[in-house]
């Protein structure tokens, strides 16, 4: 599984001109499913974005986490993580899961996440407008395979 994770003062998704969740601050997760994914996966994946040491302590140091501000989860499915560009110009997304899998772990990330932070999401192989305000920026990419 990968994921970019950007911290936001807000974020919002919208599907069908219908707000389907929004947070104020916290993180915004896209997130990548794989075929080689498992539950393993989802568990590494949730307990490092939520314990993910992002946002500033009273020294202005990122050391807090989304667990310690109080902070909210947007969690956006994105096949388009897993895509593939460096040969040619139009990426390739083989080594993204297949729907039915990748919807499956996606809502495990979701319940799981659920039970330690607020968790908002759009809706999963909709078209959805995603709005941010990127605190910072401060964007993190993660795998859970720690290939980068």
């Amino acid at each position: 599984m990968r994921a970019v994770v950007q911290r936001v003062s807000s974020a919002s998704v919208v599907v069908d001109g219908k707000v389907t969740g929004k947070i104020d601050k916290g993180l915004l997760v896209l997130v990548g499913i794989g075929r080689e994914d498992d539950e393993r996966d989802v568990e590494w994946l949730v307990d490092k974005t939520i314990n993910l040491r992002i946002f500033e302590d009273e020294n202005d140091k990122m050391n807090l986490s989304l667990i310690d501000v109080s902070g909210s989860l947007l969690a956006i499915s994105q096949f388009t993580v897993m895509g593939d560009a460096r040969k040619g110009r139009r990426p390739s997304f083989t080594d993204a899961a297949e729907p039915e899998v990748a919807r499956g772990l996606f809502n495990d990330f979701l319940q799981m996440a659920s039970k330690t932070v607020r968790v908002e999401t759009g809706i999963f192989q909709a078209h959805m407008d995603v709005e941010l305000v990127n605190s910072g920026p401060v964007t993190i990419l993660l795998d859970s395979k720690r290939v980068f």
